[in-house]
């Protein structure tokens, strides 16, 4: 105890504005992210910073997607997903919940430009994240498991990114089916239902990433 509580107190010093840090018996240090950290991380897969903001990632700069191609029918709820996160965030623009400087594209989007709220309102009044529900939870926990696996090249080529893709789609369908944006939160807790979609942008950002560059398949904006 006496040699982790060392360890944890010279580390406190170094990331205290990333971890806070617990020391437990019999030695045992924990760390945990963060709020305002998590916050600005969130953020940043909104804006686009995944695997380089606007470069390709695992895929060749010179190789295209072909749209046209037979999709495996076990990606489709990927897909789905996909679409359904840009549908929602389209409709949160038009009905003035958001505002996009550029609301339609032409393509799947790397990443939304949001112009309000900017940045978007993740942390309540008291400086904690305002999606405590245990199905935001496990969203965001899935997003930052898929993104380790993007980041880290030591696990790329062993990942099972078909599982991945469809473990996340399948986080953000129950996160969608319990965690409601429009009708009584938006009307009483805009601030949240703007964090909601907030999150649901950084999972089409990191769904699209997965489908188009790990998996070699268009993400489409809407099915």
């Amino acid at each position: 105890m006496e040699l982790a509580s060392a360890i944890a107190s010279d580390l406190s010093g170094i990331c205290e504005d990333v971890f806070s840090i617990q020391v437990v018996p019999p030695g045992w240090i924990y760390f945990e992210l963060t709020h305002s950290t998590l916050a600005t991380w969130l953020q940043s897969l909104v804006v686009g910073s995944l695997g380089g903001a606007g470069e390709q990632g695992s895929r060749g700069a010179e190789e295209t997607i072909d749209t046209q191609c037979p999709v495996p029918n076990s990606l489709f709820a990927v897909e789905y997903a996909h679409a359904r996160c840009c549908s929602l965030v389209l409709l949160a623009h038009r009905e003035g919940l958001i505002r996009l400087r550029e609301p339609v594209p032409n393509t799947s989007p790397a990443f939304w430009n949001v112009i309000f709220p900017n940045p978007l309102p993740w942390l309540n009044c008291d400086g904690t994240l305002q999606l405590n529900h245990p199905d935001e939870r496990r969203l965001i926990g899935e997003l930052i498991q898929v993104v380790d696996n993007i980041e880290c090249p030591d696990v790329r080529g062993s990942v099972k990114w078909e599982k991945v893709a469809l473990n996340l789609s399948q986080a953000f369908e129950k996160f969608w089916s319990n965690c409601r944006i429009w009708g009584e939160v938006k009307i009483t807790s805009p601030e949240l239902a703007q964090a909601r979609l907030g999150l649901l942008m950084a999972t089409q950002s990191v769904l699209r990433y997965v489908l188009e560059e790990n998996l070699g398949v268009f993400a489409p904006l809407e099915l």
